[in-house]
């Protein structure tokens, strides 16, 4: 007799993953290795090392570990939150009239309110297990800084972050949350680097980017003895880290014998999309299972789906090593009115190179779209969630109206990153229909890509 299936599935603590999932030692076509921007060469440890982390360095570079151990320490915290639940969209899918069964991974039960804590944590306490002094970092939407500065004040770190911006100016709470776990926040690009006063240069009254706030939090670090940068998405160590998701998403599944069909993800610089697949895209790279993998990201700054599989610089002031992904250029700066999150200019190694082989599908949607979904699914699922994430929960319903034309009972899993309690300027500008669904021409892009490094 089939289990009837709960409305949350919850792991035992005693379920906690004590591993994490290294995604790239089961991929054939492994990712192109980082580059040193000098001498165009792969990066070494040593060269690495004045910029991460020694341990966090070692995961980066490891491409053929399957399983790494997770610190007692850090699992220790994650018990705060961790496991997260399954939770099955029963009230979404009786809106929607649909046959396909819904579950979504909510991963905002905790004060950060995202999935972001669960490399935080783990990249906090590698800095203090070396001694430091403290980090640096970068944010856009906000939630990678804050779950960063809860995780140093956990450990005692200073930590440094430059916002994007036009986020600092739209998330005054999300800064006020970081500013209480005692973080500094600036406003990026700013006057306090050299590389922040040649952006404001080039670009004056620009409203920021990822790649802007990257290069200024690398040269605050590799300029202050004791301190290390370190980065909320698209590198190696980070999807290792948030392969808990994934991890603990499978195990809830297998308890009761559940296959997706369909497994989607929002898109920016790839963490949560990384981390919920991990195990799943292992089984489909190992030749057990199939799934339909997706990701979605904005039409404002389409990565995946219109951008380049080159090699580019990871941030707007060229001093961090090459990464070779699917890009849109460095200095892509996406419009303002974009409030969704997902800015990073480029997408992981890893997924870039999983993507190029066929391993996975990708859209881009406009915003409106995107907060009409979030409004459909706070009305019945009883979450508001983060703009980031109803990137997924759009494709899901899209996917789900498809199964309630065809008839077909196809499972979706989806990727809830976080809540929007801090993103209520967004909503009101949804609200009072000021929103507007940027998409960069092609000319703009080409001009970008023009501006790629010819390795």
């Amino acid at each position: 007799m089939a289990k009837e299936i709960p409305y949350k599935i919850y792991l035992d603590e005693s379920e906690l993953p004590t591993q994490w999932y290294n995604l790239r030692a089961d991929m054939e076509n492994k990712p192109a290795p980082l580059l040193n921007p000098a001498t165009k060469k792969p990066m070494t440890a040593e060269e690495l090392a004045p910029v991460f982390c020694d341990e966090l360095v070692a995961q980066e570079l490891d491409e053929t570990t399957p399983y790494i151990d997770i610190p007692e320490e850090i699992r220790s915290f994650y018990k705060m939150y961790r496991p997260s639940p399954l939770v099955r969209a029963y009230f979404l899918e009786k809106k929607l009239d649909t046959p396909a069964k819904i579950y979504y991974k909510f991963e905002g039960n905790n004060t950060s309110g995202s999935h972001k804590l669960n490399s935080a944590i783990a990249q906090a306490y590698y800095a203090k297990k070396q001694g430091l002094k403290g980090v640096t970092t970068e944010t856009g939407a906000g939630q990678w800084g804050t779950a960063l500065s809860m995780a140093c004040s956990y450990f005692g770190l200073d930590c440094k972050v430059f916002m994007v911006k036009v986020s600092y100016e739209q998330k005054p709470f999300r800064r006020e949350v970081m500013r209480t776990y005692g973080a500094s926040v600036t406003p990026s690009p700013s006057e306090e680097t050299v590389i922040g006063r040649k952006i404001l240069a080039a670009h004056p009254g620009t409203t920021g980017s990822l790649g802007c706030a990257i290069s200024e939090a690398v040269e605050v670090a590799t300029s202050n003895e004791g301190y290390r940068y370190v980065l909320g998405s698209v590198l190696n160590q980070v999807l290792l880290h948030q392969s808990v998701i994934g991890l603990e998403t499978k195990a809830a599944l297998d308890k009761y014998d559940i296959h997706p069909d369909i497994i989607i993800g929002c898109a920016g610089g790839g963490s949560n999309l990384g981390g919920l697949i991990a195990p799943f895209m292992g089984e489909k790279l190992r030749g057990e299972a199939d799934y339909r993998i997706i990701a979605v990201e904005p039409q404002s700054c389409p990565s995946f789906t219109r951008g380049r599989f080159a090699y580019d610089f990871c941030d707007t002031g060229m001093i961090c090593p090459l990464a070779k992904m699917y890009t849109l250029g460095c200095d892509y700066i996406p419009a303002p009115n974009h409030a969704g999150g997902l800015r990073f200019h480029g997408m992981s190694s890893t997924l870039s190179q999983l993507y190029h082989d066929g391993y996975m599908e990708a859209v881009a949607v406009p915003q409106t779209d995107v907060f009409e979904a979030a409004e459909e699914f706070a009305r019945v699922e009883g979450i508001l969630p983060a703009p980031e994430s109803s990137h997924a929960i759009l494709q899901a319903i899209r996917e789900a109206k498809k199964c309630r034309d065809t008839g077909e009972e196809k499972t979706i899993v989806f990727g809830l990153t976080g809540t929007g309690y801090f993103d209520m300027v967004a909503y009101e500008k949804f609200h009072d229909q000021l929103m507007e669904n940027y998409r960069p021409t092609d000319a703009e892009l080409q001009e970008s890509f023009a501006k790629l490094p010819q390795i």
